[in-house]
């Protein structure tokens, strides 16, 4: 049996006791026992549910300090990365329970007979309902806010379905700890068992994506893996949703007027935003369109240099970072501005790099340069007039996020975020992408290879969709409806009654 062993980034060395893969048979049985819960989950009232998250985020509070410890032990993100996203992780929680308190989540539509109507219609009302059991797949680079009560789970949890986790191999000791206490605060706050489950091991992943009591998917990884599992997921013989968060480039565009006016201080945001983290974002700026001859190369790369080294969170991340600056580093046309050296170290330590090419470059070698190379480097890309900065910025594949550094009046603002919005999900104005607010507004997703389905946010309120369906009810007596569409509106929640918010 394969086991799953927790690492030190700073040292290489081995932490905590290695937990076993999870075998295919063992993850046929959660599975099922979710299939079995999910009708219990589904029929709680949403304040039962909103119970549970509630339960769930003061689990994670009361714990703090244990869990910021363990999860540095295996990632090295210290503080205060990790008190603060812990914090996040919580607060989002109790944000999807007060989705469930205010109700407007399932869209109650309610049509009364109309026999004047084009064409006459009967009795109609219609809301979403939960899906059933969904998979998750937990992120590395974020060990509370996307892994085993991450986003996707809570917001899963709170449509009332139950979820089956995928450790990330990153962190299994805080993953087998995080799922005992989640386990006992869920009983303690009276859920179905069968509610929360987590499994390990590479094997693993593939069998829940493929088992027939899985009916929809949360992804958060690389585009290689999340591909392969999408492929799987809709090849069954019962196709099913696959949410995948995979690579991003996150373009930036610098005008010429903000450089004038602010260039250094733009070249210290772009420094603390790349690197955050190491660069392990899946918002980091990778791509930046600065003006030629600007003087903006020498600004970032004074901002950059010296940078100590930093440990990314496992040795394949390391490896895998320091061969995508190289291959970027190969392509004719590229300058070395900030140059990654390797690291002779125990660790997973690297240095940054900051990379320079001119815009006609990038637009015909966009295959090569236009990729997502996790890790602690940007890339300049080098325009001339606005054609050339159109041309060159159409060529980014699709992103999560896209920024603009301007002044107020610059005539070139409006054009520039007309072109981001063709290809990202969010567009910043003067600010940087790193940091995702959980709020009821927030867009997390974007075209492919952003994510596998841009209509669909893994962030904020509106996370909850991904695992709801609709079901229309057509003439179907009060008593058998249920409770959100019935005459008199029991629960008080908004609804749409006749076309008129009610």
């Amino acid at each position: 049996m394969s086991l799953n062993q927790g690492v030190d980034p700073r040292t290489g060395e081995p932490v905590g006791d290695p937990v076993p893969d999870t075998r295919a048979e063992q993850v046929r049985s959660v599975a099922q026992r979710a299939a079995d819960c999910a009708p219990r989950l589904a029929g709680l009232p949403y304040a039962g549910r909103g119970q549970l998250l509630n339960a769930l985020a003061t689990a994670l509070r009361q714990n703090e300090n244990e869990l910021v410890e363990l999860a540095d032990r295996e990632t090295a993100l210290g503080s205060p990365r990790l008190p603060g996203e812990l914090a996040r992780t919580a607060a989002q929680l109790d944000m999807f329970a007060d989705v469930l308190r205010d109700g407007a989540f399932c869209e109650a539509v309610i049509d009364r007979p109309d026999a004047n109507a084009v064409p006459p219609h009967g009795d109609l009302r219609r809301m979403l309902v939960p899906l059933g059991p969904v998979a998750v797949f937990a992120a590395g680079n974020f060990p509370f806010a996307f892994s085993v009560l991450g986003g996707d789970t809570a917001s899963a949890l709170a449509a009332g379905c139950p979820v089956v986790v995928k450790a990330h191999p990153g962190h299994p000791g805080l993953s087998e700890r995080i799922a005992d206490l989640a386990a006992g605060a869920l009983s303690e706050a009276g859920a179905p068992d069968g509610t929360l489950s987590v499994v390990h091991g590479y094997e693993a992943g593939p069998a829940l994506v493929t088992d027939p009591s899985i009916t929809a998917v949360g992804f958060t990884g690389s585009t290689g893996g999340g591909r392969a599992l999408y492929d799987l997921a809709v090849g069954r013989e019962n196709p099913i949703p696959f949410y995948g968060e995979l690579g991003s480039i996150n373009p930036v565009v610098v005008t010429g007027s903000a450089v004038d006016a602010r260039g250094r201080e733009i070249a210290e945001g772009l420094a603390g935003s790349f690197r955050l983290g190491t660069g392990q974002f899946c918002t980091k700026p990778g791509v930046v369109f600065v003006p030629a001859d600007s003087g903006f190369d020498s600004q970032a790369a004074d901002a950059v240099r010296p940078s100590a080294p930093a440990p990314m969170l496992t040795a394949r991340m390391r490896d895998a970072f320091q061969s995508g600056v190289a291959a970027l580093s190969e392509v004719p046309g590229v300058r070395e501005l900030v140059k990654a050296e390797p690291l002779d170290a125990d660790g997973h330590d690297v240095l940054p790099a900051v990379l320079a090419v001119d815009a006609e470059t990038f637009a015909s070698r966009a295959d090569a340069l236009a990729g997502e190379c996790f890790g602690p480097v940007t890339v300049l890309v080098e325009y001339r007039d606005t054609d050339s900065l159109h041309r060159a910025l159409r060529t980014v594949p699709g992103s999560l996020t896209g920024s603009l550094h301007a002044e107020p009046g610059d005539p070139t603002a409006g054009d520039i975020v007309g072109v981001l919005r063709e290809s990202v999900g969010r567009i910043i104005v003067n600010g940087w992408p790193t940091g995702v607010a959980v709020t009821w507004s927030q867009h997390h997703g974007g075209p492919w290879p952003a994510t596998t389905d841009p209509l669909h946010t893994s962030v904020g309120a509106t996370a909850i969709r991904r695992f709801l369906r609709p079901v229309t009810y057509q003439d179907v007596p009060d008593e058998l409806l249920p409770e959100e569409l019935r005459d008199g509106n029991p629960l008080g929640i908004p609804r749409r009654v006749d076309g008129v918010p009610a």
